[in-house]
């Protein structure tokens, strides 16, 4: 304002405004809202983060691993591949066996259609143990003879007992040798088979 415009406002009544007390503002820094959490140089640099977005924490240098803790890890992979390699094959072993089995089954039932000997209407009682407990067929009379002479054989199928000759005993033994349930040895002493005897009585008790 010129001094000439200044005069003419005093003359006019006008005060002069009186000098202000308060200190100027301070600036802003180039971040918008101040100094707050992010400033870097209240809360230092900030740590870096990870793809979940939390914080990384500082790791901790780790000791050099010795010759003697890579060998272990090395004998530690070995068995554990080892073992591995173990399961599987029994693992392809059992499957192996159990196709073979289910093979042999069919030929079996194959082989011993129209062979077997059972008669429906005998009434005698043959035991005989398989598999670790006491089974039984009926025959008759001459097929008792028979089957203690050897001349006659007994093969499982499917739960079932069934009675067949000496040589068809013996191809269902080279078909599956496991479905062979009574094959009496003609040569044997007498009285080693207590079963041949049709008056042997099985105990009640007797868990079949």
């Amino acid at each position: 304002m010129s001094d000439s415009l200044r005069d003419q406002l005093l003359g006019l009544g006008f005060k002069p405004a009186p000098a202000s007390e308060r200190k100027p503002a301070p600036q802003r820094g180039p971040h918008k809202g101040g100094a707050g959490k992010g400033d870097p140089q209240k809360h230092g640099p900030r740590a870096a983060a990870t793809p979940g977005g939390r914080p990384r924490k500082p790791g901790k240098p780790g000791r050099p691993r010795s010759q003697e803790d890579i060998d272990l890890a090395k004998a530690y992979a070995i068995r554990a591949q080892k073992e591995k390699d173990e399961r599987i094959e029994a693992e392809r072993r059992r499957q192996e066996e159990a196709r073979l089995r289910r093979e042999a089954r069919a030929k079996l039932e194959a082989f011993l259609k129209d062979r077997t000997l059972n008669d429906p209407e005998a009434e005698i009682a043959r035991h005989f143990p398989y598999g670790g407990k006491i089974k039984r067929i009926y025959v008759n009379a001459d097929q008792l003879r028979a089957l203690n002479a050897g001349e006659l054989g007994v093969a499982q199928l499917n739960g079932r007992y069934l009675l067949v000759t000496a040589a068809d005993l013996a191809e269902v033994e080279s078909i599956f040798p496991a479905a062979v349930a009574l094959k009496v040895d003609p040569d044997a002493p007498a009285g080693e088979d207590p079963y041949a005897d049709p008056k042997y009585q099985v105990p009640d008790d007797l868990v079949w």
